[in-house]
């Protein structure tokens, strides 16, 4: 989309006419909007306040300067236009001046008398041509010139700052079947979200509760794995074989605190990480984990082993 910038055209008033006009020509012949002077009459705090909205509202800030110093405010006894001035670089606006080269000032006196040069403040139009020449600006002879500082500044503005401009709405893309496309992908998500949800809590109710017909078949299977358990387990008494539920009972306590497989432990205890708690670990009762800050592992009862115990707990005070 090609951009219309909006310039803001400042400058003293009747002694630059002819010059303002042809910046105006040279900004609609690039394709950009000027506004500016035309619109004002320098000489009233309040204009001053609108003046300064319109440059909040342009892109690009373009003074003029010549041979006068402007009409200055009453408080402050800076005039107008560098008041513009100050307050475009206050904001930070892109900005570009031409200042008319003395040459060119002395030729303009003979044609139009000294009505176009400075008088009565002479030592601040001095100060003021010295600060906008420390920023982005050029000297004009003739009217060609500003016509060509115009065409030269403006697109490098437009290329080196991004500014907001204005687009014909034409140019604009119909953004309606993006907008539908966009709320159709929200809906989606929505639903996804809900059903997510949905989901995880009845995934979260089928690991969390274990039903009493699955305790009753895994104790049935647990009842027929056989573990031979060896002499040096039971203090040199004959070795014997006991199934894994007894054996699950009998050394739960052993299993809440966690069983390693740390060196320089009884043979019982070895025996249980290494015999017994893998064949539990099949069944989700134990689970094997890496301690922190040491080489060793360690296996641990389950949420399901917790539960298994109270189920086993419970059936023993029925049958009592």
């Amino acid at each position: 989309m090609k951009k219309r910038l909006q310039v803001f055209i400042s400058s003293t008033y009747v002694d630059l006419i002819e010059e303002r006009q042809a910046a105006v020509s040279a900004v609609l012949k690039s394709g950009h909007i000027p506004a500016g002077m035309e619109l004002f009459t320098a000489g009233d705090r309040s204009q001053l306040e609108i003046i300064k909205r319109w440059i909040d509202e342009s892109d690009v800030y373009m003074l003029i300067l010549g041979g006068r110093y402007g009409s200055v405010e009453a408080e402050s006894g800076v005039s107008y236009t560098e008041l513009e001035y100050n307050y475009a670089l206050e904001v930070g606006k892109p900005l570009f001046a031409v200042v008319i080269d003395d040459n060119a000032l002395e030729d303009k006196v003979k044609d139009s008398g000294r009505s176009v040069i400075e008088t009565e403040r002479p030592s601040e139009l001095k100060l003021f041509r010295e600060k906008v020449l420390t920023n982005m600006s050029s000297f004009f002879e003739d009217l060609k010139d500003i016509r060509l500082c115009v065409m030269e500044s403006l697109p490098e503005i437009a290329a080196s700052r991004h500014l907001s401009g204005w687009v014909s709405g034409n140019e604009v893309p119909d953004t309606k079947g993006l907008v539908d496309e966009i709320s159709k992908l929200n809906a989606d998500i929505a639903k996804l979200v809900q059903e997510n949800a949905s989901l995880s809590i009845k995934l979260s109710k089928n690991t969390n509760v274990s039903s009493k017909e699955e305790f009753d078949d895994l104790t049935k299977i647990l009842k027929t794995i056989e573990i031979n358990i060896p002499s040096k387990i039971v203090n040199g008494n004959e070795g014997f074989t006991n199934n894994l539920y007894e054996i699950f009972n009998n050394v739960h306590e052993s299993l809440v605190t966690g069983v390693t497989n740390q060196s320089q432990q009884h043979e019982s205890v070895s025996f249980l990480y290494h015999n017994v708690c893998p064949k539990l670990q099949i069944h989700g009762l134990v689970q094997n984990e890496k301690v922190a800050s040491v080489r060793w592992r360690r296996f641990s009862i389950t949420t399901k082993g917790q539960d298994f115990l109270v189920y086993i707990a419970k059936k023993k005070l029925k049958s009592e």
